[in-house]
């Protein structure tokens, strides 16, 4: 059975309810956050962290939103469906320069996505500021698998964690899962090579450094 929130049209509906919400709020950020970009990151995650439920309506059975920081998810709920989906909410100020966020271990998404049942999903809110007042110019609420891999890229922390390349483009292209799962194995099978020369490289760079240090007087 198909998710019909994302294998329907009902997610883009989500994301412009969610930039609607957003835009409609009386400004929620006060002049001492306004240098911050994690301080008005983190007061756009606590809005939405108390208001999702209701912004998605009927269609959560069970909803939860305290997770610790270093969890997968900022938000949870499954559905009527029975489909499980845990949210990871990223924000981008579209003023502030290039950057590339962790999205999540591929060790860890490997292990969530062996139940077809569970879903792993970016909340992608890019804002500007007007004053204190946060102006929404793009929401994206999809599941990892429809973000291309022409946006995402790997960084070399622990099994490896999938990032994206660059906040300011991100491309969305809905596909199965099944086809983005394999790209991301192939992916890895180009990534782990490549890693494994380089600590190479560290050891024969250390080997010398050990020796010249045994070479010396105490």
């Amino acid at each position: 059975m198909k998710n019909t929130l994302f294998y329907t049209d009902k997610y883009k509906k989500v994301e412009k309810r969610i930039k609607d919400f957003l835009n409609s709020q009386s400004d929620f950020l006060s002049p001492r956050t306004l240098s911050s970009t994690r301080a008005a990151g983190d007061a756009i995650q606590d809005l939405l962290a108390e208001n999702f439920k209701s912004i998605l309506g009927d269609r959560i059975k069970e909803y939860s939103s305290e997770f610790a920081r270093r969890a997968m998810a900022d938000l949870a709920f499954s559905d009527k469906e029975g489909f499980y989906h845990i949210i990871d909410v990223k924000t981008h100020r579209l003023d502030t320069k290039f950057n590339m966020p962790n999205l999540t271990s591929v060790e860890r998404l490997a292990r969530f996505y062996e139940d077809d049942k569970n879903y792993f999903v970016i909340l992608f809110v890019a804002y500007n500021l007007q004053g204190t007042h946060v102006e929404v110019n793009k929401v994206h609420f999809v599941p990892i698998e429809f973000l291309s891999w022409d946006c995402l890229t790997i960084g070399a922390l622990g099994w490896g964690q999938i990032q994206i390349a660059n906040s300011n483009r991100i491309d969305i292209a809905p596909q199965s899962r099944k086809k983005w799962m394999i790209e991301l194995c192939d992916t890895l099978f180009e990534f782990y090579p490549a890693e494994i020369s380089k600590i190479k490289e560290r050891i024969d760079y250390f080997r010398k450094v050990k020796e010249r240090w045994l070479a010396k007087e105490d």
